[in-house]
């Protein structure tokens, strides 16, 4: 017997697509979910905050807005590069907050299927998979589907509290 959802008839590859925007750190991509993004510009120079912690920027005024900026290749613990013409950074709304993530460089946006994202496997407790929503694989690509919220919304990001007091 096939597996009907709420008994409309509808099996678990006729749900609904949620749309995703890819992105490189090194050589993993990663994917988040497209309605926590705001903008997609280039790498400008930051203002540096005084004993902000390593993966913090800084910040930067964004038509007057002060947004703090995250390497995500720091946070993720990858080698740092040199920032090229394509360093990307992503302007997000989280919470309620605006922040920017710096990224290698921005792929494309996809649709995902909940059936399309499998599970992170477990690993040890050393390794944190908790802003891991789960893998897809694309086109024979493998994407880290990233819980975006959940991550920038951390306290050892220090920003979802601290954000007006950058301000």
């Amino acid at each position: 017997m096939e597996n009907y959802n709420a008994g409309n008839g509808a099996t678990d590859e006729d749900q609904v697509a949620s749309e995703f925007l890819t992105f490189t750190l090194g050589q993993e991509e990663y994917a988040i979910d497209i309605l926590k993004v705001q903008e997609i510009r280039g790498y400008d120079m930051v203002t540096r905050i005084a004993n902000a912690p390593e993966f913090i920027k800084g910040v930067i005024n964004l038509r007057g807005l002060i947004v703090p900026i995250v390497d995500l290749r720091i946070k993720f613990k990858q080698p740092k590069i040199e920032y090229t013409p394509f360093t990307v950074v992503i302007i997000l709304n989280v919470m309620s907050r605006v922040v920017g993530i710096v990224v290698d460089s921005v792929s494309d946006v996809i649709a995902l299927t909940p059936p399309q994202i499998r599970p992170a496997p477990d690993f040890s407790a050393s390794f944190d998979t908790r802003f891991i929503l789960g893998l897809a694989s694309v086109e024979g690509r493998m994407l880290i589907v990233t819980d975006i919220e959940q991550l920038m919304s951390t306290r050892d990001m220090e920003l979802m509290d601290d954000v007006a007091a950058l301000a």
